[in-house]
């Protein structure tokens, strides 16, 4: 399964992969991910890091609670090797850049499907550094629940109170509400700052 939100980048991996494997399905966005993997199972999704909605990161998170069994590849433009680490620990079994090889995406396919790792060279050796450096997990926005991690991400994208409610599926006064205790309990005064700690903690991801 595939999961990146341009258009063009999904079909152009669709044509690499299917000589060799089967691709059950593609999503723009990591909501779409989440609804739509469990339903079609595949043994392994290709995921970006910096989609809309919902992160590559934070889904394949709760993926991994939902499809255990589920191989993840992370296939980004981001050569963050903090992002990198981040990505493993939260049960990656690949991590490539949008700027690897064809043939380096068809070998960390393989090598998940034997229950083994691939990192790409390009950021290999940052992400030793950066394991090094920081061995313990990122610190991230613990305090928060998936659902304020959601209106978190929604309202960083520019996204109005009535917008992020149809996301949601829940009312305005629902959502203004999330906002004012994530507000409170992380001590942000402005919206600004509410943006610049969805950078910091990875929950906006670009």
């Amino acid at each position: 399964m595939l999961a990146d939100d341009h258009t063009i980048l999904l079909e152009a991996f669709r044509k690499l992969l299917e000589p060799h494997f089967e691709v059950v399905g593609t999503v723009s966005d990591g909501r779409a991910l989440l609804e739509t993997a469990p339903q079609l199972k595949p043994d392994v999704i290709i995921v970006d890091i910096g989609m809309p909605l919902m992160n590559g990161l934070e889904a394949a998170s709760r993926l991994k609670e939902l499809i255990p069994a589920v191989k993840l590849i992370f296939l980004t433009m981001n050569e963050d090797p903090d992002l990198a680490v981040e990505a493993i620990r939260r049960g990656a079994s690949g991590y490539l850049l949008k700027s690897s090889a064809a043939s380096e995406l068809i070998r960390a396919i393989q090598m998940s499907l034997k229950a083994k790792s691939y990192i790409t060279p390009k950021i290999a050796r940052g992400m030793q550094r950066a394991f090094i450096n920081n061995p313990g997990p990122r610190a991230r926005a613990k305090t928060l629940t998936p659902r304020q991690r959601e209106v978190v991400q929604l309202l960083a994208e520019g996204k109005s109170m009535k917008e992020v409610a149809d996301v949601l599926n829940v009312t305005p006064r629902t959502v203004a509400f999330h906002k004012y205790r994530i507000m409170e309990e992380l001590s942000l005064k402005t919206t600004a700052d509410l943006i610049q700690f969805a950078i910091k903690s990875r929950i906006l991801v670009t």
